[in-house]
């Protein structure tokens, strides 16, 4: 089972200034490639988290917002990663575009968006989405799925469609500011490509090329 990347390759004179327009380059790439098929999801990010005593968990979320100050997805703030997150800030993320035999590998911290952030993303969510992050009280053990679509039927009856559902009070985004982003290009041999930016205390960026 090995695939043989013969992808272009990824050069230090191509790269943007900054990593975040870097990744606005590749993920219009990637969306570009999901609307062809190719590529399922390509906001699908596997977020790593750690306790506070260092053991790690990771799970697939999907990418809400990107721009020059980070990365930022939505969730409980009871559930398992936001938890983690609250006892150590520290997280990873991964986008893995497998079939552009590209992946995006970020490092940083987190922190939460501000109530009015999160009130104007939640109010763009489709209804029966809003309805769910009520419904779920993520994370927690569940007595079955009837308990859960009978929760949800409940909400629905309560906040029929056209009326405002309220943002849940435990619910809310996470802005991943980057201190690492390193931009991963297959190519033939197992020899790829690996441009990392890492943020310098005057606000810049340095890029190292990584041994595969």
């Amino acid at each position: 089972m090995r695939a043989h990347y013969r992808a272009e390759g990824l050069v230090e004179s191509g790269l943007a200034p900054h990593p975040m327009d870097q990744f606005a380059r590749w993920f219009k790439q990637a969306a570009q490639a999901a609307v062809q098929g190719v590529v399922y999801e390509p906001n699908a990010m596997v977020v790593g988290t750690a306790d506070a005593d260092g053991r790690p968990s990771s799970r697939t979320v999907l990418l809400k917002q990107y721009d020059e100050q980070g990365f930022v997805f939505y969730t409980n703030y009871d559930s398992r990663k936001a938890r983690e997150l609250a006892a150590n800030p520290y997280v990873s993320l991964l986008f893995p575009w497998h079939p552009m035999a590209r992946q995006v590998i970020v490092t940083g911290t987190a922190r939460r968006t501000g109530r009015d952030e999160t009130a104007a993303y939640f109010r763009t969510r489709p209804h029966g989405s809003q309805l769910g992050a009520w419904a779920s009280a993520q994370s927690s053990v569940v007595p079955s799925r009837t308990a859960l679509d009978s929760s949800y039927a409940d909400l629905s009856a309560r906040y029929p469609e056209g009326e405002q559902v309220p943002v849940p009070p435990n619910w809310g985004g996470f802005r991943i500011a980057p201190r690492t982003v390193e931009f991963w290009q297959g190519r033939e041999n197992r020899l790829h490509d690996r441009l990392r930016y890492t943020a310098e205390p005057d606000g810049g960026w340095k890029v190292e090329r990584l041994s595969p």
